[in-house]
């Protein structure tokens, strides 16, 4: 208990740290998913092949190895000078955008077509038709397979901290070279880790619960 009272300020950088990284490569891969999921259902061949691409390249290339490629080829390629939280975020946005994008496009195959034709004869277009009519039903469907994602994601945050992020991982690096026990703190990092994954869980229970009432 002394580890955690006499450090409380560490543990607190580093869970907001991990919360921040987090919330922010959600947000990002959400936007991404969804926008390439749409690309996967799209009827234009180009964006389809472009959707196809992403997914397969992103899932079938190890988190690490994007790590390394944001730190190490962004910066000398692209953005010279960024921050190590953006490129943090990039990459784990990324990553995950490509499992989102799965699971959106599983819900998506949800709705009946018969939907979307319907649909079409109003003259909605493709973009209408996906926004107003088939992502609102297919909603219900995707959340339980992003409540997965999205706790996945805040383990895998724990990679930042290699790459001059601050996070929970890394108060146990700094302690750990202080000398204290290092099961002791894993046991705090461990349980903080708890915390955020009953807190995203109920989160999506409770969006879960929201739209039962609402149909």
């Amino acid at each position: 208990m002394n580890v955690l009272l006499d450090h409380l300020d560490l543990f607190r950088d580093g869970f907001i740290g991990t919360v921040s990284l987090t919330a922010a490569s959600a947000a990002l891969a959400l936007v991404l998913g969804v926008l390439i999921a749409g690309f996967r259902v799209s009827p234009v061949p180009p964006l389809r092949a472009f959707g196809t691409a992403w997914v397969t390249l992103l899932r079938n290339t190890p988190l690490t190895l994007l790590f390394l490629v944001a730190f190490f080829v962004l910066p000398q390629i692209v953005f010279p000078g960024i921050s190590s939280y953006i490129l943090g975020v990039l990459a784990l946005g990324f990553y995950t955008s490509s499992f989102v994008c799965e699971a959106v496009r599983s819900g998506i195959s949800t709705v009946p077509l018969g939907q979307a034709e319907a649909a079409r004869s109003l003259g909605m277009t493709f973009v209408q038709t996906l926004r107003m009519v088939v992502l609102p039903q297919a909603t219900r469907t995707v959340l339980p397979p992003l409540s997965s994602i999205m706790i996945a994601l805040t383990k895998n945050s724990a990679i930042a901290g290699a790459f001059n992020n601050f996070e929970l991982f890394g108060v146990q690096k700094v302690l750990s070279d202080k000398g204290f026990n290092v099961m002791v703190i894993f046991v705090w990092v461990a349980l903080a880790y708890l915390i955020l994954v009953f807190l995203i869980s109920g989160l999506f229970r409770l969006l879960e619960r929201r739209l039962e009432v609402a149909r």
